[in-house]
């Protein structure tokens, strides 16, 4: 049976559940929020309680209260909620502060074309990685991801790279969480060892076959400092993107994510 994800279990780890200045309430809220994923077009409460571990009573006065300051909207026929245009203006906000975006985006799309494969930007959104940037090459076999979208951590190579570009304490941390939630926890704590290693040796990471059967790809993280961190992925289909290529693309991969540090003025 899968682990409930609690409030608790969002923020214990940055202590802040005994921090006088942390307003629980604000997070029980902005958890609704952040239940709804990419694909869903209306959650009730039962279902909202469910991805967040908070009870239902709970979960009814937050909807209520979102519906009233018009981050949710209701539906009577069907007793469930949805995302307004007012928390959609919120993403679309942060969307466009993100100036890495603007720098990223020209140097993802040469190497698309380059490569004829995908070229994300990510960042991490609890255990997975949400897409910011997505740039598409000149194959015909699309990943059916795009920007909002979240890919798995633990079997990414996005996820992986960024993984990889933690201190060991945090990352073992990370990992303890990610396999907590796993069905072969020993399998996704031997894929991310590998990563380690194969970052170490090559600067960047691979996964073949891990995230989907069928797709490839390579991932690096961005060297940021002071920033919120940020990884790259560059994947496609195993047809299209085969094995034996994904060195040449890695070290091509490396070479965007340092040139869009130096633009950013870190390196």
């Amino acid at each position: 049976m899968r682990k409930r994800e609690t409030l608790v279990n969002h923020v214990e780890h940055q202590d802040a559940a005994d921090d006088p200045r942390f307003v629980t309430a604000l997070a029980r809220g902005l958890s609704v929020l952040r239940a709804f994923k990419r694909g869903d077009r209306m959650l009730g409460n039962f279902e909202l309680a469910e991805r967040t571990g908070l009870a239902k009573s709970t979960i009814s006065r937050l909807t209520y209260t979102l519906s009233k300051l018009g981050y949710l909207e209701y539906s009577p026929s069907s007793g469930q909620y949805s995302l307004s245009a007012a928390a959609l203006a919120l993403g679309f906000s942060a969307l466009g502060s993100l100036a890495i975006r603007d720098v990223a985006r020209p140097l993802m799309q040469e190497l698309a074309d380059q490569v004829g494969a995908s070229v994300a930007l990510g960042t991490p959104d609890q255990r997975t990685m949400i897409y910011v940037e997505e740039c598409r090459g000149s194959s015909p076999l699309r990943l059916g991801i795009e920007v909002g979208s979240h890919i798995k951590m633990a079997t990414s190579s996005m996820g992986r790279a960024y993984l990889a570009s933690l201190d060991e304490p945090t990352r073992a941390r990370i990992v303890e969480q990610l396999c907590a939630h796993e069905a072969d926890p020993g399998a996704i704590r031997t894929g991310i060892a590998i990563a380690v290693a194969e970052f170490a040796e090559k600067g960047f990471v691979r996964s073949i076959g891990e995230w989907k059967q069928e797709v490839n790809s390579v991932g690096v993280p961005i060297p940021l400092r002071g920033s919120r961190p940020f990884a790259l992925n560059c994947g496609g289909s195993s047809l299209s993107l085969k094995t034996e290529d994904l060195n040449e693309v890695g070290l091509l991969l490396s070479s965007v994510a340092t040139r869009i540090s130096k633009i950013l003025g870190e390196e």
